[in-house]
């Protein structure tokens, strides 16, 4: 029914014109005083023919318009397809879509082209800096430096190098995935050692349970998620527990709880969108608000899901589904 309603709105000048002169019509036909029974005979042969007119009018309008949604999604691509002009007025439209296709294609061409070369710019910047930051941890060996709080500080540049890599690669078209079996432990143990400092540092106590499972991720990636976790239990952990270990409750489900400052209620829905801090991240002014958005990011292409709860002043619990399926997402 809408797209009659369309169809006879297009045409309305057309149908106002025929009823115009229809009455016209039938005016001059009484004013000669002719009968009723010729005029009538006359209309409906009118009327009828006007109606098979509008029908195949109609049905063409429709076509047209059904190829024309079919090209919606392929328009981007390829302006291929289009139906052809009736009329001059549509084949200037033809040639505006034309313009306007040739011009998209520049301004897709030209973006892509400087967004690789961003992208290819930081990735050499964060490879870069990581040598002297290397060099600056071997002189800190040779020289017998023993400055807690310059490695701290060395270790958060490092960290926010290699967050910088990731973030790149995450935003890839492609993706360096080795997806196989890989030991869990052996993930976290990884993740544990990298901050293991930083856990004596603030007196923080680890409670981690052995898991004993084998998952089917990609080891590196599923790592950066981890360590993204752990950091954030330890930047917001001012004293007590960060716990590691398997929910009995559901398959594959590795869980991450710290007792710190927690998650305000409000943020927790738009925790993993890029750039948002939320409220402990607007007090002390520490947070990036990438983090979880590329943990979350990182998971989904792996066929993993992560769930947070969370609890003001008594802490945080992280659900990590490690479960997977064939696909992975794009």
């Amino acid at each position: 029914m809408k797209l009659l309603y369309e169809y006879l709105k297009y045409h309305i000048k057309s149908i106002i014109l025929f009823v115009v002169f229809t009455i016209i019509f039938a005016i001059v036909l009484h004013l000669y005083s002719l009968p009723l029974e010729p005029v009538l005979y006359a209309a409906i042969l009118c009327l009828v023919l006007a109606v098979i007119i509008t029908l195949i009018s109609f049905f063409r309008f429709r076509t047209k318009h059904i190829a024309l949604l079919k090209m919606i999604d392929n328009i981007s691509v390829s302006k291929n397809g289009l139906p052809a002009p009736k009329n001059i007025i549509e084949e200037d439209y033809i040639k505006l879509i034309d313009v306007l296709h040739k011009e998209k294609c520049e301004i897709d061409s030209q973006k892509s082209l400087t967004i690789s070369e961003l992208n290819d710019y930081y990735t050499l910047w964060v490879h870069q800096i990581k040598t002297p930051i290397s060099a600056i941890k071997l002189l800190f060996k040779s020289k017998g430096i023993n400055d807690i709080e310059l490695e701290q500080q060395l270790f958060k540049i490092e960290q926010y190098a290699e967050m910088a890599l990731q973030y790149i690669r995450s935003e890839s078209d492609t993706t360096d995935f080795v997806i196989r079996e890989y030991s869990l432990d052996a993930i976290i143990r990884q993740a544990i050692r990298k901050y293991s400092k930083l856990f004596i540092l603030k007196k923080i106590s680890l409670n981690y349970t052995p898991t004993d499972a084998v998952v089917i991720t990609d080891e590196k990636w599923l790592l950066f998620v981890i360590e993204q976790i752990l950091s954030n239990s330890l930047k917001y952990t001012q004293k007590g527990t960060i716990s590691i270990y398997m929910d009995d409750r559901y398959d594959l489900t590795l869980i991450i709880e710290d007792t710190g400052k927690g998650i305000e209620p409000e943020d927790i829905p738009r925790i993993f969108e890029k750039g948002y801090t939320g409220y402990a991240g607007r007090i002390d002014k520490k947070s990036t608000g990438i983090g979880l958005y590329l943990s979350k990011k990182i998971l989904s292409r792996l066929s993993h899901k992560i769930r947070i709860y969370s609890v003001p002043d008594k802490g945080t619990k992280v659900l990590i589904d490690l479960s997977y399926s064939d696909k992975i997402s794009e």
